[in-house]
């Protein structure tokens, strides 16, 4: 019986990537990448020459049976997805599911991925939190807000550039514009940028200067409008 790796990759910065995920990836027989063309850069800058084969989310319906089969037949394969950890808002849940389900062993190493830095540097409470991940974009998305907009804990969601504006301004309408959030920007990157304050603050300056790059949004839950008005009296 074969085994499966979950291996993160830097969402930006190539120092991030770990020791051991460069050995498990030299040694294994196949890697499975998101965009071979954007892995291909991140094995040729570490000298791996494993062989690649593309597994995303227009095609891993399909090709799980066969993955199933060759690590039953022995083999070893790695999972990587274009950035971050694999399954997180990515592909690799088939996957692993499937190897749960045969009792193929699976093992996720440590690393890089862009919701824990982004929650633990906004200041917000991070003892308990809900990771959204992206927002259904119609159906959906309205009953979401609904649900999240009594919510607590704090929340962590992915959110495209383009996108961004239009997504503060419902913040306004479900979460009200005091609500305390910080929006994290091409976190380990050259031009990282971390904007914090209500969403109305932080609407303003996007609205000011809109943003590029990977996004992600840190949104205090409910109870955090109130501490921030006593801190504030």
């Amino acid at each position: 019986m074969g085994k499966l790796y979950i291996v993160p990759t830097p969402i930006g910065n190539l120092e991030d990537m770990t020791i051991r995920a460069i050995r498990i990836l030299k040694e294994v027989d196949l890697i499975l990448a998101e965009d071979t063309r954007t892995s291909g850069k991140l094995l040729k800058h570490f000298e791996i020459g494993t062989h690649m084969h593309s597994h995303h989310m227009h095609n891993e319906h399909k090709t799980v049976e066969n993955l199933i089969s060759r690590l039953k037949d022995g083999e070893t394969i790695a999972l990587i997805s274009d950035a971050g950890t694999p399954a997180i808002s990515d592909p690799g849940f088939l996957l692993t599911r499937a190897c749960v389900e045969n009792k193929i062993d699976v093992e996720c190493l440590p690393g890089a991925t862009a919701f824990v830095p982004a929650l633990v540097n906004s200041g917000l409470p991070n003892d308990k939190f809900v990771f959204e991940g992206f927002l259904p974009d119609k159906k959906g998305r309205q009953t979401r807000y609904l649900a999240l907009a009594e919510e607590t804990r704090t929340m962590i969601l992915y959110v495209s550039p383009h996108k961004l504006v239009k997504t503060l301004a419902e913040f306004i309408t479900f979460f009200g514009e005091d609500r305390p959030i910080c929006v994290s920007r091409e976190l380990s990157k050259l031009h990282e940028e971390n904007v914090r304050g209500t969403v109305r603050e932080v609407l303003t300056h996007f609205e000011n200067k809109p943003p590029k790059g990977e996004i992600v949004v840190v949104v205090g839950g409910k109870a955090t409008v109130k501490e921030n008005k006593k801190e504030r009296e």
